[in-house]
């Protein structure tokens, strides 16, 4: 019963699956003419592109004048600028530099703050010596000017180039690092 069975059973399920995909076949028909009558009855409207324009060069009028990326003219701007230097930057040139200016205030490291007779200093880590600043001195390569010490950070008044080349003051923080780099 066991032998026999079994192959009635696949025999069985061969038969179905044959008659079940020889049903899926028909209806092509049907399709085929939806699709068509879809084909005809839809038209694409595409509007026509502009015929090109004619392109007419112009002569160049600034042969006349500095070229831009001269030498002549970047001289001209360095003469301008040192006529006329802003009030700022003039007071910063003309001091004497203090020993941290030296240093990008990058490779600097807080590490800790004191206080003494009521004023407070910062300890900070350049180059592995350390150093003590309070207020009024200056760090770093921007005229950087200490303008506040608390516990925990140091704050700076530095003055940078903005992108058309103004001066411009710019507040910086430097902060405790905790374990030191």
């Amino acid at each position: 019963m066991g032998r026999s069975t079994l192959n009635n059973g696949r025999w069985l399920v061969l038969f179905a699956a044959v008659a079940g995909l020889s049903a899926c076949s028909g209806g092509d028909e049907e399709l085929q003419a939806w699709m068509d009558q879809q084909r005809h009855e839809v038209q694409p409207s595409v509007k026509p592109l502009s015929p090109p324009q004619k392109f007419n060069p112009q002569a160049y009028a600034g042969l006349e004048g500095i070229e831009p990326f001269s030498a002549q003219k970047l001289t001209g701007v360095l003469k301008q600028e040192a006529r006329q230097p802003n009030s700022a930057v003039a007071a910063e040139i003309n001091r004497r530099k203090e020993p941290l200016e030296a240093f990008p205030l990058d490779s600097m490291t807080m590490v800790g703050s004191v206080s003494r007779k009521g004023v407070p200093y910062a300890l900070l880590k350049v180059d592995n010596l350390l150093y003590q600043v309070k207020a009024g001195e200056y760090l770093g390569q921007n005229y950087g000017k200490i303008t506040k010490i608390t516990e925990t950070e140091i704050t700076l008044r530095e003055i940078v180039q903005d992108a058309a080349g103004e001066w411009i003051e710019r507040p910086t923080t430097l902060q405790l690092q905790e374990g030191g780099r």
